[in-house]
């Protein structure tokens, strides 16, 4: 079939702070990472040998897929860093740097390579676009998506002729300037021939550096513009906005855990809930050893995470809550993600526990 990458060395500073400790590519949906969406995704189109570039937290990531096997995968890692006065610090080395990085090593990409950021969620018909890209006698392809002409600013875009050969890139234009209205979504296709193209041991970049390259020097280069779901989380704003849809139910193969208790109510076990004195409009997840006291109120969409504590008069409306977070009593979260630690509003404002100034009272439901 082919190999696959998945590219989860950034720092993720857009979605800052639910970044401050967890890789972009472990930021949780419905309790799981969102790159554990995508090795699924990988491993029901037959892509079983998966390669996975890590810098920042890389632990995390690697700690939570391991060798890959509960996903009928193979997973390798790949870790970008320096020693500097004697301390490994992350340095990541580009997209396309950290690829070549993984060939000097072992030769590894030696087929079809799909390539996927580590930070969205998608269903692409990865096996027809896969044909497609062997169809066409490609040397890279790059799965692209119409966008709405005002939206263009937000992504990298495509100009194709008729025939899908890419002829130019636009980075982020204006609208008025678009040549297109294709966006690059950030999955690629790769033969082995075009990672001789990247240069060794530096930092170097798909978008921006190895596609102006593959145009220069006119090799067969391919946009595909095909219907699929991608979800991109490349900010707070869009993450709250995510996981409103899901909770939903909009998104396909995204399903609540949990028991179904009312309709659009879900619970996780060893829950401590009295239903009589409580309001909760679903949907609604609430996971295992949470409390939520007399006189609480939860509207949904909402997420509950493990461990959390909610008091009494307290209201929880359109929000997320990380696992262990306790809202104090009366306090009124509205469309925000809440951790024991901070809580940032839909538009990205964050405010940390501690904060004297902060209106709302929050913290850590284990102490």
């Amino acid at each position: 079939m082919a190999k696959g990458m998945i590219l989860a060395a950034g720092q993720g500073t857009r979605v800052r702070p639910l970044t401050r400790d967890l890789p972009k590519p472990m930021v949780p949906i419905l309790g799981k990472p969102v790159m554990e969406y995508l090795i699924e995704h990988l491993a029901r189109h037959g892509i079983s040998e998966i390669m996975v570039n890590v810098a920042y937290h890389h632990q995390k990531i690697e700690e939570y897929f391991g060798d890959g096997h509960r996903w009928g995968v193979e997973i390798g890692y790949s870790y970008e860093g320096v020693r500097e006065h004697g301390d490994v610090l992350p340095r990541p080395m580009g997209s396309a740097g950290g690829m070549r990085r993984i060939q000097d090593f072992s030769g590894f990409f030696d087929e079809t390579t799909l390539v996927l950021c580590g930070d969205a969620l998608i269903d692409l018909d990865i096996t027809s676009a896969v044909a497609e890209h062997k169809a066409k006698g490609a040397i890279a392809s790059v799965v692209a998506l119409d966008v709405p002409l005002a939206d263009v600013q937000s992504y990298g875009i495509v100009v194709a002729d008729g025939d899908g050969r890419i002829q130019s890139f636009q980075e982020k234009p204006a609208p008025a300037e678009a040549k297109s209205t294709l966006a690059s979504t950030g999955i690629y296709i790769f033969e082995p021939e075009v990672l001789a193209l990247v240069p060794s041991g530096e930092v170097y970049d798909i978008g921006a550096q190895l596609f102006p390259q593959l145009v220069a020097n006119k090799l067969p280069f391919y946009a595909q513009n095909r219907p699929f779901k991608w979800i991109d989380i490349g900010r707070v704003s869009d993450y709250w906005s995510v996981l409103q849809r899901v909770l939903r139910g909009e998104v396909d193969q995204m399903s609540m855990p949990g028991r179904e208790v009312k309709p659009g109510i879900w619970v996780g076990l060893n829950t401590s809930i009295p239903w009589d004195k409580v309001t909760i409009e679903g949907p609604v997840y609430i996971g295992s050893s949470v409390r939520i006291e007399p006189g609480a109120t939860i509207t949904g969409p909402a997420w509950i995470g493990h461990g959390s504590h909610i008091r009494t008069g307290a209201k929880v409306v359109r929000s997320v809550l990380f696992e262990y977070t306790r809202i104090a009593a009366d306090m009124r979260f509205s469309e925000m993600i809440v951790s024991p630690d901070y809580c940032v509003d839909r538009h990205g404002d964050t405010l940390y526990r501690g904060d004297d100034t902060a209106q709302l009272r929050w913290g850590d439901a284990r102490a």
